[in-house]
């Protein structure tokens, strides 16, 4: 069954930011993950919600998704996420 890692981003520093975006690719695709959004225009259709930046990663199942997350590559690019950006991540699973 396949897992979606949801992240809703604020960055602070674009150049920083950048960064930590030239990592995750390789990093994502290592575990078996693609991305399915990264970044892309948003428009709020109901509610309050107005994200700064939303990252969709799919991954083939809970497990992998939670590997990628506590990968030591990954630990290494977050320092540099956590540096650049503030945000929300959760893990859903898909159907």
């Amino acid at each position: 069954m396949p897992a979606y890692v949801i992240v809703e981003v604020d960055v602070k520093d674009l150049v920083r930011y950048e960064d930590y975006k030239k990592l995750t690719p390789g990093i994502v695709g290592s575990y078996g993950g693609k991305f399915i959004v990264r970044g892309g225009a948003t428009e709020t259709l109901e509610g309050e919600w107005n994200p700064g930046r939303v990252v969709v990663i799919e991954f083939p199942n809970v497990e992998q998704a939670k590997a990628f997350y506590t990968s030591p590559e990954y630990t290494a690019a977050k320092s540099i996420r956590l540096e650049a950006s503030t945000g929300k991540i959760i893990l859903v699973e898909g159907v």
